[in-house]
């Protein structure tokens, strides 16, 4: 297939790597055009996967029109408040016959929409069966050297999402085929504010029983506010539910664990944020899951902390015990 790949981050660059191997022509969109001529000329992505080299034949452009043109399959890797602007500038001619894929894992802000909702209210003429999603316990730094891996393709279509998982599964690669498209997404997005809070347990100095309440209680929140939004719940146990979870709480790769850990250990958001190259999902996420969350009337704790601790300063030690001091549930 012609697939581009829109965002050439550290994700964006390796799924371009293993759709390039896997036989596809590939075309890479990063919009720094200074950056896309360095990555061109060197065959590296030195700020974001340094020491993985670009294949020969994987093309490295600034010009989205470019990009996209008479492609088969369009890679959405841009940050997720960022991707409506970025696929705005592409107008609904040069993608009326490709398949969309989100490799992002968040919520529009203000919309309050997902990744998939988002591209179809971008271009309200698209099949929804012509919009897909590839998610799940995935770190670059790992794919990208070929660490095995497994992972979701969700499509309210169940042609679609076998398409995308044909197109992405290699030996090392491995992907499941989903038509909970939504449930993939949620699970991917809300994980990461989950993540914010195991990272601040990490941070605050808790222990290892700690974290594995917040992870345990987080999996159950998720699914509790994807649930009540039309998400299946047995997708939350999966790869793109706990799978996820997992591997951004405990990962030395997670940005979104270390966003946490730096601001558990009492440093400022903004301070953590401004010395990060990549984005940590999760941060704005948080506001998406507490406002979801009351338009649904879903309780969400732990979400709810971990917003107070990012945007209202609170102390996370205050936090954590208000967390443990509730009313008394039953599991």
């Amino acid at each position: 297939m012609k697939v581009a790949v829109i965002g050439a981050g550290a994700w964006g660059t390796t799924l371009a790597i293993v759709l390039h191997y896997n036989g596809h022509d590939v075309t890479l969109w990063e919009y720094k055009r200074s950056y896309a001529k360095q990555m061109q000329k060197k065959r590296e992505n030195p700020t974001y996967l340094p020491g993985i080299g670009l294949p020969d034949g994987l093309l490295v452009t600034h010009d989205i029109d470019l990009s996209c043109h008479d492609k088969n399959m369009i890679v959405l890797g841009v940050p997720s408040q960022f991707t409506r602007g970025v696929i705005s500038e592409v107008p609904y001619s040069e993608i009326k016959n490709s398949v969309l894929v989100s490799i992002s894992k968040g919520i529009e802000i203000n919309s309050l929409l997902t990744m998939s909702q988002m591209i179809s209210d971008v271009y309200p003429d698209l099949d929804p069966a012509q919009i897909g999603v590839l998610t799940g316990p995935s770190h670059a730094e790992e794919v990208s050297r070929r660490i095995p891996t497994a992972v979701v393709s969700a499509s309210t279509d169940k042609d679609t999402s076998k398409t995308i998982q044909a197109a992405f599964m290699t030996s090392y690669f491995r992907v499941y085929s989903s038509t909970d498209i939504l449930g993939a997404e949620l699970g991917g997005a809300f994980k990461n504010v989950i993540a914010i809070g195991a990272g601040i347990i990490d941070g605050a100095k808790f222990g290892d029983n700690t974290k594995a309440a917040i992870m345990t209680r987080g999996i159950a929140e998720i699914s509790r506010l994807g649930i009540a939004m039309g998400a299946r719940p047995e997708t939350f146990a999966g790869l793109s539910g706990m799978g996820d979870l997992i591997v951004t709480c405990m990962s030395r790769h997670s940005r979104n664990r270390f966003v946490g850990e730096q601001v558990g250990s009492g440093k400022k958001l903004k301070d953590v944020l401004k010395n990060m190259y990549a984005v940590a999902e999760g941060v704005q996420t948080s506001k998406s899951a507490s406002e979801l969350a009351r338009k649904y009337n879903v309780e969400t704790p732990i979400t709810n902390e971990v917003y107070k601790v990012l945007f209202e300063e609170k102390d996370p030690i205050k936090a954590t015990t208000d967390l443990m001091t509730r009313d008394m549930k039953s599991e």
